[in-house]
């Protein structure tokens, strides 16, 4: 075999961490549940919305192309989003073997190049995502015998998918060569990956609605850094427009004609450069080092003047009556960084928040603008909030297993009860400073609009249309100061019973976040979407139902005509809203019961879960 083919094979195909990562992950029951619940998500979704979008009786051939073209555009979106879930879920462990310097240590001593450890670590990792696309290929195929779907558009959206992924993983194997992370350090990871979706999405729905937009309507600027614009610039062409050919040059001319074709190749260059990045740290020590002095200290600690790490001294504090729950809420603001960064959320939030509502008092914001800013940022606020406290409370119990501090917790006093409400209450009390930014920005905006704007000219009231029905609303809902806390601090309590329960059944503390994870994001999904769909066509029910899920809460206190146009247009806009209210306090009396019963099997079969997993690490 010449040479050159064998190195070449030995960067990808016979590469033996890649080889060894896809061998054990196929005999994983998880990894095989992730792959079946993908396809199954896909068929179910495929064959409701090709049921009910035909309907019955006859139907000719401009029909059942409308519906495959629909069912196509609706099963592409979905995939994206489950590439966007599924892909920081695979990449995970390449962040979390940095927690084990001594796979390094021994991997370091193997004749493997640098090209060649961080190319087995990303293709052995990827194989996987990139086999649930093209396991689902024949789906897509399927669509193609109803017409209206061309193979272009299947291809383009798996490219799309494709680069998404590998973006995803690049990064991840960057953060894992670069050892300045460790193994909770996965949570940062969704979160970024979240965070930076919707911040895109609500930039460009700004931009495209501020008059800002050089593009009008269409593509904006960061249409080409989000998969999911990019492929509602190739699935939408008629309502998200690209820029006719010519309009724009350079740079921008990619940017606003070509953002399909930019997003995969700045994708693909992205990728390349982290890779060639990761091939230089990986054998340099990581960037552990970067910063220090001769001392060893790093950079950071020495400019607070922290010395070397366990060296700090703290005045003593006296711990609550539950001294788990104390130190469950205390001990998670231990370190400068972590503090740092939860004031910092804290403080960028609550200013982010005023200052929407003093642009929109200004009259520099339209009304429309404001309620999607709104919407927007308070959205992406709650669904990071939501990840932090599912992974916090995913690692409550497993991380004290695998350092030991849960056998010296069994050896005092303390009993399960306590020890879990401890657990509980602490998680609830760190998380609750953090909730107060986005329910104080839809809180202090439902206030504005209840004084009237403070003497706006019209109130701070829109007009809109509800089915036939012209209503006019303001422009937040002032209950919302009131019914979206009601609904949203028991549903963070739902989240955080979910990662405990998960915490002290799992054997390690990536299997119970990445549970945990997948739990919570099935049961929001589904009451989320089953909120919408009532909300918007069930009278006086439908608000009901919709006041259960935090999110569809959120959208018809902020959209109310749209989110509840069934119960606006047969009867009025106070009947809806007193619907919606009923519906968040039996949401709230829903979450907390489920909280209460799976607290109470946990402390039940505590003793026998924990003497199971004994030893465990």
């Amino acid at each position: 075999m010449p040479v050159i083919l064998r190195w070449l094979l030995r960067l990808g195909p016979t590469n033996p961490i890649a080889v060894r990562l896809v061998q054990n992950g196929s005999r994983r029951t998880r990894h095989m549940l992730i792959r079946s619940g993908y396809l199954a998500a896909l068929i179910i979704v495929l064959l409701w919305i090709i049921l009910t979008k035909a309907g019955s009786g006859d139907l000719d051939y401009r029909t059942l192309a409308a519906v495959g073209a629909s069912s196509f555009t609706f099963i592409a979106y979905l995939q994206i989003g489950l590439i966007c879930v599924i892909a920081p879920v695979f990449m995970a462990g390449a962040i979390a073997q940095e927690a084990s310097p001594r796979t390094w240590e021994v991997l370091l001593t193997t004749p493997l190049g640098p090209l060649e450890i961080v190319l087995g670590n990303l293709l052995g990792r990827l194989f996987f995502i990139l086999a649930l696309l093209f396991a689902s290929l024949p789906l897509f195929a399927l669509t193609q015998y109803f017409g209206g779907v061309p193979g272009k558009s299947i291809l383009a959206s798996y490219l799309i998918a494709s680069t998404a992924a590998l973006v995803v993983g690049t990064i991840a194997i960057a953060l894992s060569v670069s050892r300045v992370v460790g193994k909770r350090s996965v949570f940062f990871f969704y979160v970024a990956v979240v965070t930076y979706l919707a911040v895109t999405i609500g930039v460009d729905s700004y931009l495209r609605t501020s008059g800002l937009n050089p593009n009008g309507p269409g593509v904006t600027a960061v249409t080409a850094f989000n998969p999911f614009l990019s492929l509602r610039a190739m699935l939408s062409p008629s309502s998200y427009p690209t820029a006719p050919v010519g309009t724009f040059t350079g740079i921008q001319h990619w940017l606003y004609t070509r953002p399909v074709a930019t997003s995969n190749i700045g994708g693909i260059l992205l990728s390349l450069v982290l890779l060639i990045a990761s091939t230089f740290t990986v054998r340099a020590g990581g960037l552990q080092t970067l910063g220090s002095g001769t001392s060893g200290i790093p950079l950071h600690r020495r400019l607070f003047r922290l010395g070397a790490k366990g060296t700090e001294h703290r005045p003593p504090r006296t711990p609550w009556a539950n001294p788990i729950a104390w130190r469950e809420a205390a001990a998670r603001n231990a370190s400068l960084p972590k503090s740092i960064a939860r004031w910092t959320f804290i403080a960028i939030g609550t200013l982010f928040g005023l200052g929407l509502v003093a642009l929109y008092h200004t009259d520099t914001m339209s009304a429309s603008s404001f309620q999607l800013a709104l919407v927007t940022t308070v959205t992406a606020e709650l669904g990071v909030i939501t990840l932090l406290a599912i992974t916090m409370a995913a690692t409550a119990v497993t991380r004290e297993r695998e350092d030991g501090t849960l056998d010296l917790l069994l050896t005092t006093p303390i009993t399960p009860s306590a020890y879990l409400t401890g657990k509980l209450r602490g998680l609830i009390a760190y998380l609750l400073p953090l909730l107060a930014v986005p329910l104080g920005t839809i809180a202090f905006a439902g206030l504005y609009a209840l004084t009237g704007g403070l003497g706006r000219a019209d109130g701070a009231m829109i007009k809109a249309v509800a089915l036939a029905k012209q209503v006019t609303h303001p422009v937040v809902l002032p209950e919302a100061a009131l019914l979206l806390p009601v609904v949203t601090i028991p549903f963070i309590a739902f989240c955080a019973i979910v990662g405990l329960h998960w915490s002290l059944k799992s054997k390690g503390t990536l299997g119970s976040v990445v549970t945990s994870v997948g739990i919570v994001a099935a049961v929001s999904a589904f009451i989320g979407l089953c909120g919408w769909n009532a909300g918007s066509g069930m009278p006086l029910l439908g608000p009901a139902l919709a006041g259960i899920s935090p999110a569809a809460t959120l959208f018809a206190m902020i959209n109310p005509a749209q989110m509840l146009s069934s119960t606006v247009s047969d009867h009025d806009l106070m009947s809806a809203r007193v619907a919606l209210a009923i519906g968040c306090f039996t949401g709230a009396g829903v979450y907390i019961g489920i909280v209460y019963a799976v607290h109470a099997a946990l402390v039940k079969n505590f003793d026998m879960t924990v003497r199971k997993l004994a030893g465990v690490k």
